[in-house]
């Protein structure tokens, strides 16, 4: 009796299952035009997964078209928004490779930034994606200094700047902490001479001063310090500076 419920209820649960798939499959489309349009339309719904499945079509059936360049931007600009960096990345290297005087080549010059630096790790890890984001932003930039986005160009790339500071930054202190002055100088020099503009900058100049202690050079570490607290009176970078002066001199 139990199975024979159970065996009539198969069929509805089939129907429902369907039923639940056609919900979610795109209508059917019988143009071109119309595949691009149900495109837009899926984005400003922000159905992102269905725009790249009608983009990809699109492109494909139409190389050569005088819309493609837009859709093949929409695809990219799409698969950033499910965080598919990497094809993001090759879409918009497409892009900018083969249709150069598009409308939408500024707008994919930003973006292929963002799609680089969303493959970028931590600052625990190699920083190569950083690296690249940060010297696309900068091409965008030179590039296209009329561009709207160039205001988000410009904090993108500070962030950039002092995710790549603190990963110098971190290293620096890392041979500090190994009691290896020299490998310590290289990283906090390259913070300072480039990356000044960051936050980490004052704190290497503090590291090169304890790496002149650690080399046996107290005298011209103390010197460096004492420096730093004229140069930066009132903030807190003169306060660490002190404290670790006299530390020194107390040594």
């Amino acid at each position: 009796m139990r199975r024979r419920r159970f065996s009539s209820a198969l069929p509805i649960l089939a129907l429902l299952l369907l039923a639940g798939c056609g919900a979610s499959t795109l209508p059917q489309v019988h143009s071109e035009a119309e595949r691009l349009a149900l495109a837009r339309q899926m984005i400003a719904k922000r159905q992102y997964t269905q725009a790249v499945e009608l983009l990809k079509s699109f492109v494909s059936n139409n190389i050569g078209s005088a819309q493609v360049d837009e859709a093949i931007y929409l695809l990219g600009d799409s698969e950033l928004k499910i965080k598919d960096w990497t094809a993001a990345q090759l879409d918009f290297e497409r892009l900018l490779r083969d249709y150069p005087e598009s409308d939408s080549s500024a707008a994919a010059a930003f973006s292929l930034g963002e799609a680089l630096y969303g493959q970028a790790r931590g600052p625990d890890f190699d920083q190569e994606y950083t690296e690249k984001a940060l010297e696309q932003w900068a091409r965008y930039h030179h590039d296209y200094p009329e561009h709207w986005r160039q205001p988000e160009a410009e904090r993108r790339i500070a962030e950039a700047r002092s995710r790549l500071a603190s990963k110098w930054l971190k290293n620096g202190n890392l041979y500090l902490k190994l009691k290896l002055a020299d490998p310590a100088r290289i990283y906090f020099h390259r913070v300072v001479d480039d990356f000044s503009d960051t936050q980490q900058a004052a704190d290497a100049t503090i590291g090169l001063a304890l790496a002149d202690a650690l080399a046996g050079d107290r005298a011209g570490a103390i010197e460096r310090l004492r420096r730093l607290e004229q140069e930066f009176a009132g903030q807190p970078l003169a306060a660490r500076a002190r404290n670790e002066r006299a530390r020194l001199e107390h040594r």
